[in-house]
């Protein structure tokens, strides 16, 4: 008896001070849903856009295009899907209907959809031929519907959600699972609207009656999760751009009961009450539907792989967009660059050097094999290394045992306990001193640090803040190859081009007669100067490996040097006309429209014109409605081009306009709306395009 009452008396004092240092540690909530963790485990995946828009060269469709139009004759949605999976990704996103309202089923709910089209004689279904392509190729399915519908009679009134919910409702039950659902943030406007013609606006924070919306979604796919752009209690959020990158500071995190503001989009929130991660979203191209133009402007591997590393490397997903071309096929170029960043990603990552080297860390959970070091290293999702309960501040070391050369720091927390980690640093040991080679700020699900190659004997990362104990599933290090990033070509106002590299210490060659530049090119050492138009190609050169960066290749018309700007005396404003998109000026007027006069000094052949807005992030002032005049005495003017920039807020990129020839000396240019609805006017650039 007096053996056993002191082993129970042992046993109990054993665990009375230090049985909540051997157990899981408690979540720190929010923390996500099994859907959530599922979708953010897929990191890679793909939109397709692809509608009447594809046909009518428009970014957004007015909802009176001709149905007949549609006719992919080569459609092939196994095309789709096999690319998608060499390239890596997860899933594919369709928008099966965008704002125009067209639809790529045959909904019974409106007659604007394929059933009337020459496609197939009206009995295609390219939902069926994507969700059947997607099983064959082990992909899941995605849908992108458009609240936003200007074809229908009734949006705006009370009778249009019961028919957005019937068209959610077809899509949810017969195409099998769906694991994302995408709904547009573009709301209201000028559209066809059944014929009326007109201007309709909405409340969108009341209209769509969002959570009756979702519930039927969660009834009819329960492993589903929801996008929406400024969260709406959706369960992924937009990141505030169109550009590829969230927040190197990234919470998974928002207020639910708040208003979301374009820095909780692109940052999330520390102190949230509700778990919503971000997805990054971006095209492959300037545009997200397929434009002739672009066949020559798919982004470059180096391009995407930056997007990479601030998407997927920064918590978040990457949704990657392939603009299919009208005969229903994705178009070559898209298909390698998609294919060649699937190889950069494999080559970065082939080797994780921590793999079979030693660990230790500063404190481990209970002093437990469950929680040690060496948990952060077995490749095991479910497995982690966690501090004892009071502990926020730790240390792990990786010891290579010999010098070893590496430029990426990977590493994960478990965020089915929540999001913890606030700020962190790693250092490397480089001879006998320690070196601290990268910082950072959150985790969340993954993490990647790039910094110069180094070499060295051991790496340790430090946690030098969080809000409860570091639980770290996962640490990679990696010796990637470089890519080489193709050099930047701007032209002044005065005419100088200036190439720039992305890293200076590579050379950089180039050409001015339209054929492709190598080593054997002209070697830049300075401004190029051209008083003529001038087709400029560069690329960024490594002597010691002999290998170049893809080609640079920028068109410029001719210099700007005599133009003036009437009627202003802000010297700043001469920032429209410097060639650097990043610098702007903003014309603030106490109403619009707003004029800009430009006087050429000389008469011109024009037949286009360009506008880049304000590349900062959110920038103010992005003129949505414009008219575009031409005189030759500035007093008869002639309109020659009038419209929208569709989607320019969300895509804040050059908008060219092409009009028919005309002789011109004095050019106006007229904002009519902005996407703020206000009186602040920017601008990045103005050009134009001489015949």
């Amino acid at each position: 008896m007096k053996l056993i009452y002191l082993c129970t008396l042992s046993l109990y004092i054993a665990c009375l001070p230090g049985c909540n240092r051997t157990t899981e540690p408690a979540p720190v909530y929010p923390i996500p849903s099994e859907n959530q963790v599922r979708w953010q485990e897929m990191e890679y995946y793909s939109f397709i856009h692809f509608s009447l828009n594809t046909y009518t060269d428009q970014s957004w469709g007015y909802g009176n295009e001709d149905i007949h139009l549609f006719n992919p004759t080569e459609l092939d949605a196994r095309q789709w899907a096999r690319i998608c999976k060499e390239a890596g990704m997860k899933g594919i996103i369709l928008t099966a209907k965008h704002h125009s309202g067209f639809c790529l089923w045959p909904s019974e709910y409106t007659e604007y959809s394929v059933k009337n089209t020459p496609w197939k004689e009206g009995k295609g279904d390219v939902v069926r031929e994507l969700a059947d392509a997607c099983e064959e190729y082990g992909l899941k399915l995605g849908i992108y519907i458009s609240p936003w519908d200007r074809n229908h009679p009734d949006y705006g009134k009370p009778e249009y959600i019961t028919y957005f919910r019937n068209q959610i409702k077809e899509l949810l039950t017969n195409y099998g699972p769906i694991f994302e659902i995408w709904f547009d943030g573009a709301n209201g406007g000028t559209g066809y609207y059944g014929g009326a013609n007109e201007n309709r606006q909405i409340d969108r924070t009341t209209y769509y009656d969002w959570l009756p919306t979702y519930q039927m979604i969660y009834e009819l796919q329960p492993g589903i999760v929801i996008w929406n752009d400024g969260g709406d209690r959706a369960d992924l959020r937009w990141v505030g751009t169109e550009a590829g990158y969230v927040g190197e500071t990234n919470w998974s995190l928002l207020d639910s009961t708040g208003v979301v503001s374009g820095d909780m989009l692109h940052y999330g929130l520390e102190t949230g009450n509700a778990w919503v991660p971000a997805e990054v979203n971006t095209s492959i191209r300037p545009e997200w539907f397929y434009h002739p133009s672009e066949d020559g402007k798919v982004k470059t591997v180096s391009h995407l792989m930056d997007t990479y590393y601030h998407s997927i490397g920064r918590n978040g997903t990457f949704l990657l967009n392939f603009p299919v071309m009208p005969n229903g096929l994705i178009h070559p170029n898209d298909e390698k660059a998609a294919l060649d960043l699937a190889q950069a990603v494999q080559e970065a990552f082939a080797t994780d050097l921590a793999d079979n080297a030693k660990v230790e860390a500063t404190n481990v959970r209970g002093n437990t094999a469950k929680f040690a070091a060496k948990k952060a290293i077995d490749n095991n999702k479910d497995t982690y290394w966690a501090t004892d309960e009071s502990v926020t501040t730790a240390s792990l070391t990786i010891d290579f045992e010999r010098p070893t050369a590496f430029n990426r720091f990977m590493v994960q927390e478990q965020i089915r306990l929540g999001q913890r980690v606030k700020s962190f640093t790693v250092e490397a040991l480089v001879g006998n001193d320690w070196e601290e080679v990268a910082t950072g700020t959150t985790i969340g699900y993954k993490r990647i640090l790039r910094f110069p190659t180094l070499e060295a004997s051991k790496v340790r990362f430090n946690v030098t803040s969080s809000k409860a104990c570091p639980v770290i599933s996962n640490i990679g290090v990696y010796n990637a190859p470089q890519i080489l990033t193709p050099p930047t070509i701007i032209r002044n106002k005065s005419g100088d081009v200036i190439i720039t590299p992305a890293d200076f210490e590579s050379e950089v060659y180039f050409t001015i007669d339209g054929s492709k530049p190598s080593a054997g090119s002209n070697k830049y050492s300075g401004p190029i100067h051209s008083d003529n138009k001038l087709v400029v190609n560069a690329i960024a050169y490594e002597p010691s490996s002999g290998r170049s960066s893809e080609v640079s290749h920028q068109e410029f018309d001719l210099p700007r040097k005599d133009w003036t700007i009437l009627g202003i005396e802000d010297d700043k404003a001469y920032a429209i006309l410097d060639g650097n998109p990043y610098t702007a000026w903003h014309q603030k007027v106490s109403t619009l429209p707003a004029d800009l006069i430009i006087d050429l000094n000389k008469e011109l052949i024009l037949n286009g014109f360009r506008y880049h807005p304000d590349m900062g992030m959110w920038g103010p002032g992005i003129i949505t409605e414009y008219q575009i005049y031409v005189s030759t005495d500035q007093k008869k003017w002639k309109i020659v081009s009038e419209g929208e920039f569709a989607n320019i807020k969300n895509n804040p990129l050059w908008q060219t306009k092409m009009f028919k020839e005309e002789k011109a000396r004095y050019v106006l240019f007229r904002a009519i709306k902005n996407t703020e609805n206000n009186h602040n006017i920017g601008y990045a650039e103005i050009d134009l395009i001489t015949n």
